[in-house]
């Protein structure tokens, strides 16, 4: 028999810890947020107004290191594992979703990663907050892969997305995309077939069939790893779109 006060006690606490999540990030000195896509601006330190747009370098991560973008970035552990690994670099993981930046950006604090930080915003309004070529690289790790055709043009990878993308990247910039889905590797593949100026540098629909092609492709998000253990194979997509 079902227990319902067992459910909504896990309901309330999961919105508690939600909550919690939520009010803590806004202090983050790591984290930015839009919080109406309606009205977009860019928010620091709980209701601070600030213009990053073209300064992200040079003003949050005082340097001129290149800027690596990880878009869908859920907990941030794709955005964090590169941290790490590449410190002449600057990450910023990008998602709509509060709850799932806060585990990276503690993280990163925590492990005094000063190379990453984390915005909160929707993917589609994301030349409001990159200048143009001021991005140097491009990470899409597991997004949804919207199965149903109707969705096509919310898939990260459509020609769409491919435009915005032209909007703040550099000229030769790398877009990678890391995905379980086959519905998403062959459509990203079929649109850069057709899309103007796209060159696919390196495909492979089972990334983890032989040894690892490049060093990046080793880290794994905790839904890769849920992936891998259910059976299905890791796909990998490096092009560029100039």
């Amino acid at each position: 028999m079902v227990d319902l006060r067992l459910i909504l006690f896990k309901a309330c606490m999961g919105k508690k810890n939600k909550l919690k999540k939520f009010a803590e990030i806004l202090s983050y000195p790591n984290v930015y947020e839009n919080y109406d896509p309606k009205f977009p601006r860019l928010l620091a330190d709980k209701d601070t107004e600030v213009d990053l747009k073209g300064k992200w370098a040079a003003e949050h991560f005082s340097n001129s290191n290149p800027i690596v973008l990880e878009l869908a970035c859920g907990r941030g552990e794709y955005t964090v594992a590169l941290a790490e690994a590449y410190p002449e670099k600057n990450f910023i993981g990008v998602d709509v979703k509060g709850a799932r930046i806060w585990q990276g950006a503690a993280q990163a604090l925590e492990n005094n990663l000063t190379n990453a930080a984390f915005l909160r915003t929707r993917i589609e309004q994301i030349d409001l907050f990159f200048d143009k070529e001021e991005v140097d690289e491009i990470w899409i790790t597991f997004p949804d892969p919207f199965l149903r055709e109707s969705k096509d043009k919310k898939r990260l990878t459509s020609s769409r997305f491919l435009d915005l993308y032209q909007k703040i990247i550099k000229k030769g910039a790398i877009i990678q995309l890391k995905t379980d889905s086959p519905v998403l590797y062959d459509f990203t593949l079929e649109t850069l077939s057709q899309y103007n100026g796209a060159k696919v540098l390196y495909q492979n629909d089972d990334i983890y069939a032989t040894s690892i092609t490049f060093k990046e492709l080793e880290f794994k998000t905790h839904y890769e790893r849920e992936h891998l253990e259910a059976g299905k194979t890791i796909k990998y997509v490096r092009f560029t779109i100039n």
